[in-house]
């Protein structure tokens, strides 16, 4: 008997062709549920971050004009209904969002000691930073009158806050805040954000500060 080994007969294995044997796992739209629809609602459920018509398109394998339409679709669907959540353009991209006139019961429910919220510090320094950006570490410390260097560490680490490059005459580290900080405040752009002049006229006086000091 020859000791040679059988040549292999192929059987049609898309792994056994060099191809991904999940690549045939993936259904037809039209064959689930819903289809389409469906499948873009799935996606925008698990998403932590908003993304894009483009990405979502890439994801169910149809046209970034189809993904427009069910986008809209979604939207209108949501307000009819009057859902506790809707669909939200933010900061470039789109994600599902419990509604605000549902604060008070999310509150009860997730903010009850389970998440660690910023100080009153905090809350005061990124605020100048989104009013003022881009604006050095001494600009914001001379507006509230206090050393900041260590509430802007921990806002630069919450993503909250991120370099923005160096003043052209003094050379300081500027800051600006992040995209992660329009989607915590459901905004999609920093002209969303409210007029401050009325809360704090004292903004101004950060003009007056020497300029060459960083």
């Amino acid at each position: 008997m020859s000791d040679e080994e059988p040549p292999e007969v192929g059987n049609g294995n898309s792994e056994a062709e060099g191809e991904d044997p999940a690549a045939g796992d993936v259904p037809d739209l039209d064959d689930l549920p819903g289809g389409a629809r469906a499948a873009l609602e799935a996606v925008l459920m698990v998403v932590e971050n908003p993304v894009d018509e483009v990405q979502l398109a890439s994801a169910l394998d149809v046209t970034v004009e189809h993904v427009t339409e069910l986008l809209a679709g979604l939207v209108a669907d949501y307000d009819n209904d009057a859902r506790g959540f809707e669909l939200r353009r933010v900061a470039g991209g789109w994600r599902i969002y419990s509604r605000p006139e549902f604060s008070p019961v999310l509150e009860r429910f997730v903010l009850d000691g389970q998440t660690s919220k910023l100080s009153q510090a905090a809350l005061e320094t990124l605020a100048i930073v989104a009013y003022r950006q881009p604006v050095s570490r001494a600009r914001v410390s001379a507006v509230r009158g206090v050393n900041v260097d260590a509430v802007m560490r921990t806002l630069v680490t919450r993503g909250l806050v991120e370099d923005a490059g160096n003043d052209p005459e003094t050379g300081a580290t500027l800051y600006a805040t992040t995209q992660t900080f329009l989607h915590k405040l459901g905004l999609t752009s920093l002209d969303a954000l409210p007029s401050l002049a009325p809360f704090l006229p004292e903004i101004d006086a950060l003009d007056d500060f020497p300029a060459g000091v960083s």
